[in-house]
């Protein structure tokens, strides 16, 4: 099975080299591996063009942002299987053999995803990410637990429900998760298979006020109501949020 990875890229030339080598040095053999770039400024082009024959494509033009790449990225890929991998995040060794082998033993689930560290500017793993198993049932509620740098998902499912909705830009990939969860089983799988960079420039860190409420929409969007379990956890994140953010930083300064 081919799969496709999709690198949205803009101006993350400190990171953006340990990303490409984590996806060259996977151990999986069919990889289609392309670099969309939104057209940057700060020696990108230069770290593209130095992998450049190891990639299937890239493209480095004006884009309207991060899910406007990845929806430009997908509609050329030709993989079987498709992901995403942001220009400050790394696979870890090993991790899409095993993503492609448990869907190929698993015809009956659309995505897989694993477990994920969190690390710092220089690499430092300081934290892991809290995955576990959802649904369509649980992801409505909220609870989403699945890190974006380690899932895996069926072309054909693409197809039936992307692209990825450009209004989103935070909550892009939640949206996808309940629209491909309510077509088919998502699994997660206790392996570590990516690396999450936790930086003072990431948007978790700087617009992190702004996942909830998107995620807000599209509960409201699928008919949900004002008294549920999503709607009650935005509230209470609301107030938490301070303290979240302020460990978030903490971590960083080690």
């Amino acid at each position: 099975m081919l799969v496709s990875i999709i690198t949205p890229s803009y101006n993350q030339a400190p990171y953006l080299e340990e990303t490409i080598k984590s996806v060259l040095a996977q151990d999986y053999p069919r990889i289609e591996y392309a670099i969309v770039d939104g057209g940057s400024t700060d020696g990108t082009l230069e770290l593209i063009k130095k992998y450049e024959n190891k990639l299937a494509w890239w493209v480095s033009e004006k884009d309207k942002g991060q899910t406007d790449a990845i929806n430009k990225g997908f509609a050329r890929a030709k993989g079987e299987i498709l992901a995403w991998l942001n220009s400050d995040d790394t696979y870890e060794p090993g991790a899409i053999s095993a993503a492609v082998k448990y869907l190929q033993e698993h015809p009956e689930v659309g995505m897989v995803y694993g477990d994920c560290n969190f690390i710092d500017e220089s690499g430092r793993v300081i934290g892991k990410v809290n995955s576990a198993q959802t649904s369509y049932r649980l992801l409505r509620q909220g609870y989403a637990h699945i890190p974006q740098q380690t899932m895996f998902f069926r072309t054909e499912l693409w197809r039936q429900v992307g692209p990825l909705d450009p209004s989103f830009y935070f909550a892009m990939d939640y949206d996808l998760w309940t629209r491909l969860a309510a077509r088919t089983e998502i699994k997660y799988v206790p392996q570590t298979w990516a690396n999450f960079r936790l930086h003072t420039s990431g948007k978790t860190i700087l617009a992190d006020d702004r996942c909830w409420p998107e995620m807000l929409r599209v509960h409201y969007r699928d008919g949900g109501s004002f008294f549920s379990v999503i709607v009650a956890k935005y509230y209470i994140r609301k107030l938490i949020a301070p303290l979240w953010n302020w460990r978030r930083r903490k971590l960083l300064k080690g």
